[in-house]
């Protein structure tokens, strides 16, 4: 299918090179690297002997390979081609044709994905050719083998099984000699890849050179007689960029006489038209080959119906659509000047904006849409069209918000028989039972239970008149094997050879979170009206207990039925309860489970920070001036959101909002000197409940215009110490002095203190034991 395809290869090294600059998490730049997938090595070129068969195709053929490990040339001791490679069929021999036809149409039924991964089959097929060695003008025997794949590289490998397991165990398994090439190594259990212990041995003029200094001479002596180069290889392939469907942007390109013609930017854009379905047409092509008004009007520069193409001057438009990535890989510029309908954003804009300054996204589009905008970018700032070539300066990965799923565990009853010797098990389709999850349950293990079968068979004897046949079937599902067996049988006798051979298991099913409580207790009635089939269910508890479920974290999925909908929760506590909770659930990058209990902590946290400024007659916040110990609680607030904020550690953000309310709430501060600053500090956590009150203060404009309060260490700075006051090692009191008092002053105004007179009841102390800052111990 011939499809458009943009040249992100071209990029490749730019965007390795680019990685380097911006501040991304390791593990996304590190993926980006792999998948751009640089190799540095030499392009070495074989020429193929020539043969009967090749004198009959336009003589000799050469074949190119990209190695990494060009030191080991002379480790060479067979090829290896794709089993796609344009050059097999040319070069394989009339002995070897039928094999090697045999090997492509079985290799042709593998995707490339499966080979990769099939690390343990070894297979191949001699194609009957040699190519000659580029040094020792040896020979060399060309395979095919399927764990060389056509797309990467050249499709080529020079097979080195002395220095790669592949190769190693191919070469084994055809009893292909291996040549080794590494001084003071064994190889006979294995093949040595650690290029960092290389020693080159019998290889010529690369003997006793190490890794690196062998592959610069062999690069260098291939230059020289015509046959490799230095090479750098690339994994990334270009991105197709063509979709079989209707929505998308349509390609500005028309074909005149087969050939694609662009569409003049004047005359942009063009716009998908109306269509009836958005199916396929009937002979394979696009939607838009349903279109009736498809079709581009040279003279007009306009789309006009399809029945005036006479190929002169006017043609068929195309009729694939861009993907999804044509427009998010550069949305965010376009947000800088959303409204301009001249161009995309202006200069001006786009010099003060330039890029984003914080992207939060999930590290699965690492190598899709983060890597196809950092392309875009380039592209955009190749052509002069953006500031900078990259789009995000700073990039974090959230962690995923993990669900509870609830599970309930049903009872599945089978016929346990002996088919010649063997163990069969036929499902038994009979009303669902389910039971109540506790600590001993088991699950996966039959067992037999005496009582659920005789219900088991009970039932049955109730359906004996028409058990027979179709029932037969409905019970016991399409097995010949019990169908057979039991349509000889009287109904009695089916009852009295199913005795006995019934065994049970339960399976674990998930069950939807809406039917459970904060106890774990389902909603026995929603269930059943959950699903048609469970209308009848049975529900087997403990005596006088409820029926519970088992609760695991998974990813939040609607095919797990653990999916919190978020109006509930709004609904429920507020938007400004659901905000700061999952802000409170855990650190921004680490995957956090939800629990919905948990959320009643955080409204009570808001409640109370209401009534800190207002109770039942209204407003309470006063004027009056802050005390000591209020203004300490502010800054090292301050302090510790500006912290947190600056390294998105939003969680214990949180945590010191709800120390500072309950520091505020002993201290009984009503000063708006600490609660109107106290309020801007939360206002991005919990915006709703902050504006409100925020107007309640008397302010006119958003509380987002506000300043964020200034830190001022000089309210953290201890004057006085409220020391403990000891007996013997016993502490009765506590006494408030200056930390600037000195040892001696400490002491004597302790021992004046009426409490301490008290302790010692006229007794002269025999030590005192005084550590300024920390204590006071009396002895004696």
């Amino acid at each position: 299918m011939t499809q458009w395809s943009m040249r992100i290869s071209a990029y490749a090294e730019r965007l390795l090179q680019g990685l380097d600059t911006i501040d991304w998490t390791d593990s996304l730049k590190e993926s980006q690297r792999n998948w751009i997938g640089k190799s540095v090595g030499a392009s070495v070129t074989f020429n193929v002997i020539s043969n009967d068969t090749l004198s009959a195709v336009e003589g000799s053929r050469q074949i190119d390979v990209f190695t990494t490990r060009p030191d080991t040339i002379f480790g060479v001791s067979f090829m290896t081609l794709a089993p796609e490679h344009e050059f097999v069929s040319q070069i394989t021999t009339p002995e070897q044709k039928e094999a090697v036809d045999a090997y492509i149409l079985a290799t042709a039924k593998r995707s490339e994905r499966d080979r990769m991964a099939d690390v343990k089959t070894i297979s191949g097929a001699f194609t009957g050719a040699y190519a000659e060695h580029p040094f020792t003008k040896e020979p060399i025997p060309v395979w095919i083998g399927d764990y060389v794949l056509a797309g990467y590289g050249t499709g080529a490998v020079m097979s080195v099984p002395c220095g790669d397991e592949r190769d190693y165990a191919f070469a084994k398994h055809f009893n292909i000699p291996i040549i080794n090439i590494f001084e003071g190594v064994d190889i006979s259990e294995s093949a040595f890849s650690d290029k960092d212990k290389t020693v080159i041995g019998n290889s010529d003029f690369l003997n006793g050179m190490n890794y690196k200094k062998a592959t610069k001479r062999a690069i260098y002596e291939l230059e020289q007689i015509g046959q490799g180069e230095g090479k750098t290889n690339y994994r990334l392939r270009d991105a197709v960029f063509s979709r079989q469907r209707y929505w998308g942007e349509p390609f500005p390109v028309y074909y005149v006489d087969g050939m694609p013609q662009m569409i003049d930017a004047a005359n942009l854009p063009i716009k998908l038209p109306e269509v009836e379905k958005y199916l396929p047409t009937e002979t394979g092509e696009p939607p838009l080959g349903n279109a009736t008004v498809w079709a581009w009007d040279t003279n007009k520069n306009e789309v006009v119906s399809n029945d005036l193409i006479d190929n002169e001057t006017i043609h068929p438009l195309e009729l694939n659509t861009m993907p999804g990535w044509a427009g998010s890989s550069w949305y965010f510029n376009r947000y800088m000047d959303a409204s301009n309908t001249e161009v995309f954003a202006s200069k001006e804009a786009l010099n003060y904006w330039k890029d984003v300054d914080l992207y939060i996204g999930g590290s699965e589009h690492a190598t899709g849409h983060l890597l196809y905008s950092r392309f875009w970018q380039k592209f955009l700032f190749d052509k002069g069209a953006v500031p900078v070539d990259e789009f995000a300066k700073k990039l974090i990965n959230q962690g995923m918000i993990l669900g509870t799923s609830a599970f309930v565990y049903r009872r599945i009853s089978y016929l346990k028989i002996d088919d010649k010797g063997l163990n069969r098990w036929h499902p038994i389709k009979h009303k669902p039972v389910f039971k109540s999850f506790n600590s001993n349950f088991k699950l996966d293990e039959s067992f037999i239970d005496k009582e659920a079968e005789d219900d088991l068979l009970e039932w049955l004897m109730s359906e004996l008149p028409v058990l027979h046949s179709l029932k037969l079937k409905q019970i016991f599902g399409d097995d010949p094997l019990i169908i057979d067996t039991l349509n000889s049988m009287k109904n009695e006798e089916i009852i009295e050879f199913m005795r006995d051979k019934i065994e049970f298991q339960f399976v674990k099913l998930h069950a939807d979170v809406s039917f459970v409580n904060a106890s774990n207790e389902l909603d026995v009635e929603a269930f059943k009206n959950w699903r048609e089939e469970y209308k009848n269910a049975e529900f087997i508890t403990e005596e006088n207990e409820t029926f519970k479920v088992s609760r695991e974290v998974e990813k939040m999925s609607k095919s797990k039925y653990n999916v919190v909908n978020p109006d509930n929760i709004v609904k429920d506590y507020g938007a400004d309860s659901l905000r700061l909770y999952e802000m409170f659930l855990g650190p921004l990058e680490q995957y956090k489970p939800w629990n919905t209990a948990g959320i009643t902590g955080v409204h009570s946290f808001l409640k109370k920070m209401w009534k800190l400024y207002a109770d039942d007659n209204g407003l309470k916040v006063t004027d009056a001036a802050a005390s000591k110990d209020a203004l300490k609680t502010l800054h090292k607030t301050i302090k510790k959101v500006q912290e947190d904020i600056e390294n998105f550690s939003f969680n214990t953000s949180v945590s010191t909002f709800m120390i500072a309310v309950n520091e505020l709430t002993a201290q009984k501060c009503t000063s708006k000197e600490i609660l109107e600053p106290l309020l801007v500090l939360i206002s991005p956590y919990a915006p709703h409940i902050a504006e409100e009150l925020w107007n309640q203060l008397g302010h006119n404009e958003s509380i987002t215009t506000a300043p964020f309060p200034e830190f001022d260490a000089s309210h953290l700075v201890e004057s006085s110490k409220n020391y403990p006051i000891s007996f013997n090692g016993k502490m009765r009191f506590t006494l408030e002095l200056p930390l600037d008092m000195s040892k001696d002053d400490i002491e004597k105004t302790v021992l004046a203190h009426e409490k301490t007179q008290e302790q010692l009841q006229g007794r002269t102390p025999k030590k005192v034991i005084v550590v300024p800052g920390k204590i006071v111990n009396i002895v004696g």
